[in-house]
């Protein structure tokens, strides 16, 4: 029974002369937890004594019930497909509802949810998802074929600059205040001018070679080969195992590795070149797993000079036992399928975008220095050259 079938029951027993206590009991007994409260009760037989002879619920001021109607839903959604940014005031009083009921169709009706537009390194063509996705079917087939010696062949490079003050992001800056206490503030600080450039080669065991660039001095397509041979002799000692068997190497496109010279020493040496598509940071070891840690680790720290930086550095990935290593290089089947199932897109969010563009200290060309989103500038639009 709805509640006007159920006021009139009470107004049948009121002209009977029952009591509220008995039309209580009479209620409870034919529909049990269903029934109208007592206090209910009591309202409704004061409301009749009172000369009241409708159960319906008297009209009230106020803004009348908005109708959702199917005209206005489909009118909604065409809006929205022809302008996406369109704000949900503006939609109102277009067609002359409420906020409220514009909320409502949007979520309830046609299920739709507004999101910021998300930082990636770059927007990517067909062609370039195509390479991506052709890259990365490649890449998976050769690791399918013998997964455990594929992880104990590859090896990985990239380089970053470690800077003598990086800054705290804001997750990093949290602490707890007390009720009452006024929220913590920060200066505004930016990264320090002093900085050396670090290249890393490293695999599935951990940390093979670092070199750290000498100030003055730049990466080239000749220093890097020099880089190239003094791995090659560390391997022989830090991993003899790959003295017998053809290094599986993976490298960026990055101009110096991509040089002349720099290819004719990988021949000379024997490394089989892993490719690597364009625009992908989220499909190297470095990108997204070894300098984002790093990074994040360095955030607050401060050093006066680049010995302690190095110092520093060589102490942190000191400390990591094997399985972090053989964890993040890992991650590459995954990512690789990913890419694979998305047809080339990129596979997840990418921490740091590559927003400047200015002319480093690692090449004569104009570079892209990495940037972590936190401590990016926001930028609307923006290009830049090069293929790392």
């Amino acid at each position: 029974m709805d509640k006007n079938e159920f006021r009139a029951v009470i107004k049948h027993f009121y002209l009977k002369k029952w009591t509220a206590a008995q039309t209580k009991a009479e209620l409870d007994e034919v529909h049990g937890d269903s029934a109208p409260s007592l206090k209910t009760i009591y309202f409704w037989i004061n409301e009749f004594k009172h000369g009241r002879t409708c159960t319906k619920d008297k009209a009230r001021s106020g803004r009348p019930v908005e109708i959702t109607t199917s005209d206005i839903v489909e009118k909604i959604h065409g809006m929205i497909m022809e302008n996406r940014r369109m704000k949900v005031r503006e939609i109102a009083e277009t067609v002359g509802i409420s906020t409220e009921r514009v909320h409502h169709i949007l979520i309830e009706k046609l299920h739709v949810k507004k999101l910021c537009a998300r930082w990636v390194p770059r927007l990517l063509t067909l062609d370039q998802k195509r390479t991506r996705k052709d890259v990365s079917t490649q890449c998976l087939a050769m690791f399918k074929r013998n997964p455990q010696d594929f992880w104990r062949r590859f090896v990985t490079v990239d380089e970053t600059w470690i800077h003598h003050y990086t800054p705290e992001t804001k997750q990093q800056s949290k602490q707890w205040i007390m009720s009452g206490e006024s929220a913590p503030k920060k200066a505004k600080t930016v990264l320090s001018a002093g900085k050396v450039m670090a290249t890393v080669f490293w695999d599935s065991q951990g940390i093979i070679l670092i070199d750290y660039l000498q100030k003055g001095k730049t990466i080239t397509g000749e220093y890097y080969a020099t880089l190239l041979d003094r791995l090659k002799e560390q391997l022989k000692k830090v991993r003899p195992r790959l003295a017998r068997k053809k290094v599986l190497f993976h490298q960026d496109n990055a101009p110096s590795h991509k040089s002349t010279v720099a290819m004719a020493k990988l021949h000379e040496l024997g490394f089989e070149l892993i490719p690597h598509p364009p625009y992908s940071p989220d499909l190297a070891p470095c990108d997204f797993f070894l300098f984002p840690n790093l990074k994040t680790w360095l955030a607050g720290k401060k050093f006066s000079s680049n010995e302690e930086v190095i110092v520093a550095v060589n102490e942190y990935f000191a400390d990591f036992e094997t399985v972090y290593f053989s964890d993040g290089i890992k991650k590459l089947e995954t990512r690789w399928t990913k890419c694979i199932a998305l047809d080339g897109d990129y596979v997840e969010k990418v921490w740091f975008v590559k927003l400047v563009i200015k002319l480093t200290e690692v090449s004569q060309k104009y570079a892209v220095e990495m940037i972590f989103l936190d401590n990016a500038p926001r930028i609307a639009n923006f290009s830049f050259s090069g293929t790392k």
